[in-house]
């Protein structure tokens, strides 16, 4: 899986089509590197985020007897080392359904695969227990604002309870989290890259509701896609 990671940042894809975003470089080395639907141009990643056992595991988590994916993401954290900003590389408090909210359902959830041992040192996952339960809060569509303390001040409020628990993993492991979750990540601060594989799920009968929040993925249903149109077609792979 690593190898795949390698080959998909120097766009090495496997058949001749293309994802659904190409990471492109700032210049920055620090710069977070990010890919939505891996799968459809790298193998490995593909045999991964459609895995019988992650779906099985996500299907009892959200009460359903089948899954689809709804995308999947690769990420690439750099190694900052010691001397860079106290932001580089972060990814903001956030939710991930304030972005899907084209879905007719709130249970989807997130299966975050670690290839590398990942503790906070090197910018494990931070999830905030119970959060899953506030529902949707607003502008916590802040996956790119990368400064952790002014969100937490934006979020931990009205009587929430704030505790902030690091995702250890060894390679290999497996998290998963609710779509109203609040997560996030800090800074690599070793000299390796920490990478993960990131596989959305959603219950097999999910179809689109217009909220006025569309996503790319809405395209995938082709030109007029219609209000209880499900996402079941061959972009969207039954685990």
């Amino acid at each position: 899986m690593r190898k795949a990671h390698d080959r998909i940042w120097a766009r090495d894809y496997d058949g001749h089509g293309f994802p659904l975003s190409e990471w492109e470089s700032t210049g920055n080395p620090y710069q977070l590197r990010k890919m939505d639907n891996a799968w459809w141009v790298n193998d490995e990643v593909r045999e991964a985020v459609t895995n019988p056992l992650i779906g099985q595991i996500a299907a009892q988590l959200m009460d359903t007897d089948e899954v689809r994916l709804w995308y999947d993401q690769a990420i690439y954290k750099p190694g900052t080392g010691e001397q860079a900003s106290e932001k580089s590389g972060n990814v903001g408090w956030h939710q991930d359904y304030p972005y899907w909210q084209c879905t007719d359902k709130t249970n989807l959830v997130t299966a975050w695969v670690a290839l590398q041992d990942t503790a906070v040192a090197n910018g494990s996952m931070l999830v905030i227990p119970g959060s899953h339960k506030w529902g949707l809060v607003p502008t916590s569509d802040s996956f790119f604002n990368q400064d952790l303390d002014a969100l937490k001040e934006r979020f931990a409020k009205e009587g929430r309870t704030w505790n902030e628990v690091p995702m250890i993993l060894k390679a290999g492991h497996v998290s998963f989290h609710h779509a109203y979750t609040f997560h996030a990540s800090g800074p690599n601060r070793s000299n390796d890259p920490r990478l993960s594989v990131v596989a959305h799920l959603m219950p097999g009968d999910t179809a689109y509701q217009n909220k006025g929040h569309n996503v790319d993925n809405i395209r995938l249903l082709g030109p007029r896609p219609k209000e209880g149109q499900r996402f079941d077609n061959s972009y969207f792979p039954k685990l």
